[in-house]
């Protein structure tokens, strides 16, 4: 099993919520709710989409490292590292 077969699985569960948050903010438009309701709804939304964003890009940087040099642990800990880190503070 590829050590990326569970983060993909759980990226297509993280979409699929976003895809429920994105038809909700549309049922608020169409229902005319408060734009700061709407506006606090995709902001929750883009967030989530930052956090997928950004572990893909680690998977992307993963991936080339691999096709340089042999990842240690100690290289995939760091890569998850940034990685949080920019979800974190995006």
């Amino acid at each position: 099993m590829d050590k990326w077969d569970k983060k993909r699985k759980d990226l297509n569960n993280r979409l699929r919520r976003i895809e429920g948050q994105i038809r909700g903010i549309q049922r608020q438009l169409e229902n005319g709710e408060e734009c700061e309701a709407i506006a606090a709804q995709m902001s929750a939304a883009r967030k989530a989409m930052d956090k997928a964003f950004f572990t893909m890009m680690s998977c992307a940087v993963s991936q080339e490292l691999e096709k340089h040099t042999v990842m240690t642990d100690d290289m995939e800990s760091g890569v998850e590292d940034i990685t949080r880190i920019l979800a974190k503070y995006a």
